[in-house]
């Protein structure tokens, strides 16, 4: 599961960011796009294509890097903070996505930027080389199949020892900090996982 961060709650997954405190009631919802909380007052709710969540700051223009927000830093760690640790727990890839700079709108061609078919490319080789190698793609990995297909050295163990530690991270994160790392690791087309990719995937987790 990846959650990302973009002003007026704008969200992957062709769906749209509800304020964090209706996060976990969206695991339904997510599947059917629709969302029913009568509860809380709310009416059933047909989520589409496009449309945004009608919610306005605080704290939608949070990592915006305009003027549009004034909100104190305590209602930003009030907005920051409804998201519950379980459900944050659960996801694999916390990501801040800054608004697109007009001079890249204006930009009409780009020969560093990939192209969508070199990069699904390199996604299907990423998962060829989980379905030879273990018969599963990485998120279905248990504990123990983990520890059979990455190895650690001395130096992963101290990066995810510090990780642990500093981000108090709990089993479940643990775990899928390597799968996340595995796929890194895949998606480089590398055979082992390098601390590189330990310290990418461990990246992913910090919140947004």
């Amino acid at each position: 599961m990846v959650l990302t961060s973009t002003p007026s709650f704008e969200a992957t997954n062709g769906c749209d960011l509800l304020p964090f405190n209706l996060l976990a009631f969206r695991w339904l919802p997510m599947v059917s796009r629709f969302i029913g909380i009568p509860a809380m007052g709310f009416s059933t709710l047909k989520v589409k294509n496009g449309n945004k969540a009608m919610k306005l700051c605080p704290c939608g223009y949070y990592g915006d890097g305009t003027a549009k927000c004034h909100c104190t830093q305590d209602q930003i760690s009030k907005y920051k903070n409804k998201i519950s640790g379980p459900l944050l727990d659960r996801i694999d890839m916390v990501l801040t996505v800054p608004p697109l700079p007009k001079e890249a709108l204006f930009e009409q061609t780009n020969s560093s930027v990939e192209s969508s078919e070199v990069i699904r490319k390199r996604v299907l080789r990423a998962y060829n080389r989980q379905i030879k190698r273990q018969g599963k793609t990485n998120d279905k990995l248990n504990p123990d199949e983990l520890d059979e297909f990455i190895l650690l050295d001395e130096n992963n163990k101290h990066l995810l020892e510090i990780a642990i530690d500093k981000f108090h991270l709990s089993a479940r994160a643990y775990h899928r900090i390597l799968k996340v790392a595995r796929t890194i690791a895949d998606l480089d087309n590398a055979d082992t996982v390098n601390i590189q990719h330990l310290t990418e995937a461990i990246s992913y987790r910090r919140e947004a």
